[in-house]
């Protein structure tokens, strides 16, 4: 794992802790994810997350990552990936996505939040 990816584990974690979200550009400065490509490889690797915490039964700590344009919630592959993993059937934008992320953050917060010996995969 490079450290970056360490890094972005910390800093995901750290979010949830506060109970806070980040953009991707804020993620991506927070663990100094080197260019080029710097927002894609960040997106890969929260995707690997989002994977790994599904597989595990995990809320998704990923879910702490949100799109500057979005209003608050993640881009439209944060769902396309949800619906491909069978954890969401709706459309990427608008109030069903909204609340999808709504309920998927809530569960990080609760999970991820306040525990300093929890680690993501």
């Amino acid at each position: 794992m490079d450290d970056w990816e360490k890094a972005l584990q910390r800093a995901l974690l750290g979010l949830a802790a506060a109970r806070r979200t980040a953009t991707y550009n804020e993620l991506a400065s927070l663990a100094a994810v080197p260019p080029p490509h710097r927002i894609h490889n960040l997106t890969l690797r929260l995707e690997d997350l989002i994977r790994a915490d599904h597989a595990a039964g995990r809320p998704l700590l990923a879910a702490v990552a949100v799109s500057r344009g979005q209003n608050g919630i993640p881009g439209p592959g944060f769902f396309q990936l949800l619906r491909e993993i069978g954890r969401y059937q709706g459309p990427d934008r608008g109030p069903e996505a909204a609340a999808c992320h709504a309920a998927e953050l809530q569960a990080a917060w609760d999970h991820w939040g306040g525990d300093d010996d929890k680690e993501p995969a």
